[in-house]
């Protein structure tokens, strides 16, 4: 079997007449399973129904899952061990919300819902990996990919699992889609760099002797203290960076005092740190700090921060990307790749890509020509079912990509190899 490039227009043909014949007998399976896994939602790190039916699947296609020591989530290995090996990760939790849809494969557990698409991200990696086990069974796969299918992603922490457990080990590239409901299905939303933001919460205490109104100069005034708080750490905090690196910090909730004429004796101050920039995201926890206890000290006031990280940003690495595009452009066309923009929502395979290069894009699930927007994290999320036989062609064909490309010598190799001869 000579060298898969995509490139090459007959590699190309061959690829997608392959799955074409794959998804014609397994497409309505595929989407009946999503159905399954969306009537029965779990929350992070009790997925256990999900991963026995994950598990059910990669066995029934002649694979050997293993489960995470956790309990949820697997790990899946397809194709020969020498070669290069790559990654391709889904997450598989829900989201604590209520089912709002009226259709037959609604949520059948009370306050918990598939709202941000995982159960689409996991039938699109068993589809692809049960295509590659078709590929790997004919010798045509040119290495390992590495099937991740995470638990977790919401809390967050099932990256951590992963990698924990050694799951990207040995990996050299590692790829994701996640569902996009503003674009169309057949779309493959795409950017290099930071395409989702870090996510981090804050909680800070402020503290004084209290006192009465009428005499705030014989006390620390906490409220007005801790107004100057929060509305002079997010400005202060932006100017400390270079502003393309986004780092914003919002509060959601502010609390003080019960009664008007009483200065209360504590007060407290919650909200998130979003940055886009790693370097930024490392340093936000001791500029907050500084600036927090600079602030404090101006009204006489005691201040404590409680910093909880979240998530690093997702960057995702230049020739990651180039193969999503190659891989994407020969299953869906070059109309198909789309760019897409940066958010400033959390997503935990940031934590792979800081320490493995890969990319992560953004799956098209929205019905051509529809005017309903159904946006992540809301209970009347939907998607439209097309999606799935698209994501499965991108990641099959992303991971032959990269498997090839792995494979390619190098510049100093063919030198070497030139010498040698």
């Amino acid at each position: 079997m000579p060298a898969f490039d995509a490139g090459v227009s007959g590699d190309a043909r061959r690829l997608q007449m392959q799955l074409d014949a794959f998804l014609a007998q397994n497409e309505d399976g595929l989407i009946a399973f999503r159905r399954d896994l969306h009537a029965h939602p779990e929350l992070g790190y009790v997925e256990h129904r999900t991963t026995q039916r994950i598990v059910d699947q990669l066995t029934a296609a002649g694979l050997r899952p293993t489960v995470l020591p956790k309990g949820t989530g697997v790990l899946c290995d397809v194709g020969p061990a020498e070669g290069p090996m790559v990654g391709l990760r889904a997450d598989i939790d829900a989201l604590p919300l209520m089912d709002e849809k009226d259709v037959a494969y609604r949520s059948t557990v009370p306050g918990v819902a598939h709202a941000c698409g995982h159960d689409v991200h996991t039938t699109m990696l068993i589809g692809a990996g049960r295509f590659l086990a078709q590929q790997a069974a004919a010798g045509l796969l040119p290495g390992r990919v590495r099937l991740i299918f995470q638990p977790a992603e919401e809390k967050p922490g099932g990256a951590l699992d992963v990698m924990a457990a050694g799951g990207i080990a040995g990996v050299d590239r590692v790829f994701a889609l996640h569902c996009d409901p503003r674009v169309e299905v057949g779309r493959l939303g795409l950017r290099v760099g930071p395409i989702t933001a870090a996510c981090d919460k804050v909680y800070v205490k402020v503290t004084g002797p209290g006192g009465h109104t009428a005499r705030p100069h014989l006390t620390a005034d906490l409220v007005y203290a801790l107004a100057k708080i929060v509305t002079e750490l997010p400005s202060a905090l932006s100017r400390r960076v270079d502003p393309r690196s986004s780092l914003s910090l919002v509060w959601g909730r502010v609390s003080a005092g019960s009664v008007a004429n009483a200065i209360p004796d504590d007060g407290i101050a919650e909200g998130t740190v979003r940055c886009l920039d790693d370097d930024a995201w490392h340093r936000a926890p001791e500029m907050m700090k500084a600036l927090l206890q600079s602030v404090a000290a101006a009204y006489d006031v005691e201040a404590s921060l409680e910093y909880i990280r979240g998530v690093p940003p997702t960057v995702n690495e230049a020739t990651s990307v180039q193969m999503f595009r190659d891989a994407a452009g020969q299953v869906l066309g070059e109309e198909g790749v789309v760019p897409t923009p940066q958010s400033l929502g959390g997503e935990d395979f940031g934590w792979y890509l800081e320490s493995i290069p890969g990319a992560l894009g953004r799956l098209g699930v929205r019905a051509p020509g529809s005017t309903v927007e159904y946006d992540l994290h809301r209970g009347d999320f939907d998607v439209d079912e097309r999606c799935i036989a698209v994501g499965v062609r991108v990641m099959a064909a992303t991971a032959l990509t990269a498997l090839w490309e792995g494979r390619r010598p190098t510049g100093n190799e063919a030198v070497e190899g030139v010498a040698l001869a």
